[in-house]
């Protein structure tokens, strides 16, 4: 029985990186769906719409619009929309990301949520981003080119059940490509995030997040170190949050 794959991200349904995903899905099934945020969803996080009901549109055969978050999508396609053709997904793929997905960024990138709510279902996901730091060119034909040995790799091989698999791929054509590293979630230490202020034809002021584009120092080992110096980043992340040394430090004031 072949391989049943679930694609979603939160770039939306016409992301041309959801199309890069497809074409590397279909490298290794030809049963693929795609179930993906009918707009941008960028910086959803692990948002569920709980307030308004949730539109549903058929692009094509296998194909499906959800007016609503990532998770929205995965849950509707896990749970309905797949569930309805009498399977579930073998595996979800999400993204691929227009941006990195390193860091902090995946606190609240909805790239990464997808696949966090597919490993919640049950089911093994991973999450895969392209780094962007020269706008003019985005080099979706790396990720094309080298995601699918690495998702053969990992398939067989096999990871626990409550990790996630987040893959990002440099900024870099396929041949510019140093390696591949097995990396520890790293931290910033910068803060590029800003609100630039605008005015509006009747002379209100509005706002745009942007990032100033500013480069971390960070450790070896993480997943910036790698992406900064041309490597594939692979990190097994899970959604356990909890401080261990703060724990049983903090436990004794309650002994």
């Amino acid at each position: 029985m072949s391989l049943r794959i679930l694609c979603s991200n939160d770039d939306g349904i016409h992301a041309e990186g959801l199309e890069t995903l497809e074409k590397i899905a279909r490298e290794l099934s030809d049963d693929v769906w795609v179930v993906a945020p009918e707009t941008d969803q960028s910086g959803a996080a692990r948002s569920l719409t709980l307030s308004h009901p949730l539109r549903v549109r058929k692009v094509a055969e296998r194909k499906y619009a959800i007016a609503g978050t990532p998770t929205d999508c995965v849950q509707m396609g896990v749970g309905t929309i797949l569930h309805d053709d009498g399977r579930r997904p073998d595996l979800i793929l999400s993204g691929i990301n227009n941006g990195q997905n390193v860091a902090e960024d995946i606190t609240f990138s909805g790239t990464v949520a997808v696949a966090f709510q597919g490993m919640a279902l049950g089911v093994p996901s991973v999450a895969l981003s392209l780094a962007r730091f020269r706008r003019e060119h985005c080099h979706w034909e790396t990720p094309e080119q080298h995601a699918p040995a690495i998702l053969r790799k990992l398939l067989d091989k096999g990871w626990d059940k409550d990790v996630v698999i987040n893959i990002n791929f440099p900024d870099r054509t396929p041949e510019e490509v140093t390696g591949i590293e097995l990396t520890a979630q790293g931290a910033r230490d910068k803060v590029n995030l800003f609100a630039e202020e605008r005015t509006d034809l009747r002379g209100r002021r509005y706002y745009w997040f942007g990032f100033d584009g500013t480069l971390s120092d960070p450790a070896d080992g993480t997943d910036l170190k790698a992406i900064y110096e041309g490597r594939i980043s692979i990190t097994p992340v899970h959604l356990d949050l909890t401080h261990e040394k703060s724990r049983q430090e903090i436990s004794k004031l309650f002994d």
